[in-house]
């Protein structure tokens, strides 16, 4: 608006050079007038999105993931009977063959299930763990900065996987299938092979230079002469079937104990890696009580650290129920920059506050209380952005009481809920695979604070609440979430992206809640992104540019970047289940019946 009111100051004072011409002068005059309205005016969404976008819509089960294989076998347990554990259980063995940069038995995640004949949601950490020989500063040179080769492309990156603990923990307690039925499509893919997507094909395009530095990743993705497979040509895996079927028949022993076991060692022994035996055999998943908050009359479940996912998230839905977001409208600059300066003061707290609650004390009913909300948001000015270094983390004690990622979504006909996300870290994590085996692995060594005060590979900033030590998780982002209203299952939410999952997942949240989008809707709009360092704005492209200006005249620094996150969502809506799949990765797919 400065720059119109300049424009408008400018032309005034050159009209008395034209003053021959009054009746030019006032018509160019009210033109500007009329377009300084318009600008006003046009602090809107750029497009009407209820004219473009629908859900899937089902009675009786949905599944809904990155993957459209994954989704198929999913939603083939459920025809049969299965409930959502089993769905999800047998999605994620699927995507370890289908989505192999993200799918995973070698990495990690944490898993969100709503039980409703118990009328209770419980939280699954199958997060990755320390080796037991980790030291604080493994990453460190001999000038005692971070190595970040070391961090991210070595055998030492790797943390001890636990997907396969978690996900036959969870279908041994709440599910009803055999583990060789949830098994079954991902061994017949892996043996018989499936056509190569779009996604993946550009996935290993993008790495084909990491990869090639091992022998047995280059043998499994690429071609003689290591061309990466092209779109609907047959990738198969072999050796990871044959690991697949050890698991279906001996379950996680053979994972943990067995000869998948004995060759992780082995591949860590011969390349200075620290896994060992005792590191696997005693892994072992956690269940923990989840994060729950309440926005505007709904109950929000999420995930609790080692993630900082679900604090963060119900933090900043504590900061923003005060404002009237519903009236300000989706995407004006006003909604956007009370979003910005509130993603400024959470995640300036996570750079703080946050790490593994099994070795640190996180002032968890500080952060996600609201009256400590209430004092952040007297932080923030509603007419001009705070430099971030203006910002330093909050103190949540006073308010104690004393009491590359992937995701995806399932609901059942029986009440139950999955939201599930799970990881490598990076794009085919760490690029390694298993002799053998089949197995990629992660490189979740870099989710620690390598050095205090330093980013990661995304740009956070760690404390000593997420230092190396054995044994440890390493902080995460995941945000797996279950929103509940009336005590039901309303909304099943999640997504992958780094430092950004946990502003991707509150702004589906509030644009079903405040601004009253279908889930498709919600999926689709524009999405922004701030996280206190660096001190930039992050909007994906296609925000409208009167917005845009607007946000740079209250003081933001704005970077136009690529889309972020890929939602897998799932709402309840009159007792009918509708379905998302995020359109910003090719591939995902969204199936009910």
């Amino acid at each position: 608006m400065k720059r119109f009111q300049q424009s408008i100051k400018i032309l005034t004072i050159r009209s008395y050079r034209f003053s021959r011409y009054p009746k030019q002068i006032l018509i160019l005059l009210a033109t500007v007038s009329l377009i300084c309205t318009q600008v006003v005016a046009q602090d809107v969404p750029i497009y009407s999105p209820r004219d473009i976008f629908h859900p899937i819509i089902a009675e009786n089960g949905m599944v809904s993931s990155q993957e459209r294989y994954a989704t198929e076998a999913g939603l083939a347990v459920l025809k049969e009977g299965g409930n959502a554990i089993d769905a999800a259980v047998t999605i994620g063995f699927t995507m370890a063959v289908t989505l192999p940069s993200a799918g995973n038995i070698g990495g990690g995640g944490f898993m969100l299930v709503h039980l409703e004949d118990e009328h209770k949601t419980i939280a699954i950490d199958y997060r990755e763990k320390a080796p037991k020989a980790a030291t604080r500063d493994m990453f460190l040179d001999e000038t005692g900065d971070v190595d970040s080769e070391k961090s991210r492309y070595s055998h030492a990156a790797v943390g001890v996987p636990g997907t396969v603990a978690g996900l036959t923990m969870t279908l041994e307690k709440y599910g009803t299938i055999s583990l060789a039925r949830a098994l079954q499509p991902a061994i017949e893919l892996a043996e018989n092979g499936f056509p190569v997507s779009e996604y993946v094909h550009r996935s290993l395009i993008a790495v084909k230079e990491r990869m090639q530095a091992y022998p047995a990743s280059r043998t499994i993705f690429y071609k003689p002469g290591g061309e990466p497979y092209q779109i609907g040509e047959t990738l198969v895996q072999r050796d990871l079937a044959q690991s697949l079927r050890l698991i279906a028949s001996q379950g996680a022993k053979a994972f943990y104990h067995g000869a998948i076991a004995d060759a992780i060692v082995t591949e860590m022994e011969a390349n200075d890696g620290l896994i060992s035996k005792a590191d696997l055999a005693e892994y072992q998943p956690v269940i923990r009580e989840p994060i729950r908050g309440t926005y505007r009359g709904y109950e929000i479940y999420s995930m609790p650290p080692p993630s900082s996912g679900g604090i963060h998230l119900v933090q900043l839905l504590n900061i923003l129920e005060a404002f009237p977001l519903g009236e300000l409208g989706q995407n004006t600059a006003q909604t956007i920059h009370l979003l910005t300066e509130s993603m400024k003061l959470a995640y300036a707290d996570r750079s703080k506050y946050l790490g593994d609650t099994d070795f640190v004390s996180v002032p968890i009913s500080g952060l996600i209380s609201k009256p400590y909300a209430n004092q952040l948001r007297r932080k923030i000015n509603l007419d001009q952005a705070t430099p971030s270094q203006e910002i330093a983390p909050g103190n949540p004690n006073p308010f104690i009481e004393s009491n590359n990622t992937t995701h995806y979504s399932v609901m059942d006909n029986q009440g139950n809920a999955v939201a599930n996300t799970y990881t490598l870290n990076f794009s085919y994590g760490s690029k390694i695979t298993v002799t053998g085996t089949g197995i990629l692995l992660n490189n979740e060594m870099d989710d620690f604070s390598a050095k205090p005060g330093v980013p990661n590979a995304f740009g956070l900033i760690g404390g000593e609440f997420n230092a190396i030590e054995p044994e440890k998780r390493m902080l995460s982002s995941m945000t797996p979430t279950i929103v509940l209203k009336d005590g039901k299952p309303f909304l099943v939410t999640g997504s992958p992206g780094g430092s950004r999952i946990i502003t991707t997942v509150l702004q589906v949240i509030l644009n079903v809640i405040d601004h009253d989008m279908n889930i498709a809707e919600a999926t689709n709009a524009v999405r922004v992104h701030h996280q206190w360092l660096p001190d930039q704005l992050m909007i994906e492209p296609g925000l409208n540019g009167d917005t845009m200006h607007l946000l740079e005249d209250k003081g933001h620094q704005i970077t136009v970047t690529n889309t972020m996150g890929s939602t897998q969502s799932i709402m309840l809506v009159d007792q009918t289940l509708n379905g998302a799949s995020d359109p910003r990765r090719p591939g995902a797919l969204t199936l009910g019946y």
